[in-house]
C-alpha cells in the first residue's frame, strides 16, 4: 500500500488537534504539521481550502475539516 501524504493544519491549545495528532502519532503514521497560528503561509493554505478552522486535515487530495475518528480509522485502518 502507497504511503499517503497526510498535512495536519492546527494551532495550539486546541483538543481536536492534539486528538488528530496523536490518532497520528499513535499509528505511526506519518505527517506535516502546520501551526496556522505561527505560520501566515499555513494560514492562507488553510483558508485556500476554503475552511477556517482546526483541525483541518489534508489527506493526499481529500479535505477533511474537524477530526473524525471514524473516517480516520477508515482511510488508515
Amino acid at each position: 500500500m502507497s504511503q499517503k501524504r497526510v498535512i495536519l493544519y492546527s494551532q495550539p491549545g486546541c483538543p481536536p488537534c492534539f486528538a488528530a495528532k496523536h490518532f497520528f502519532n499513535s499509528r505511526e503514521i506519518p505527517f506535516e504539521y502546520k501551526d496556522v497560528t505561527a505560520d501566515p503561509k499555513a494560514l492562507q493554505e488553510l483558508m485556500d481550502l476554503n475552511s477556517q478552522s482546526t483541525p483541518t486535515i489534508v489527506i493526499d487530495s481529500e479535505v477533511m475539516i474537524g477530526f473524525d475518528m471514524d473516517r480516520l480509522e477508515t482511510l488508515f485502518g
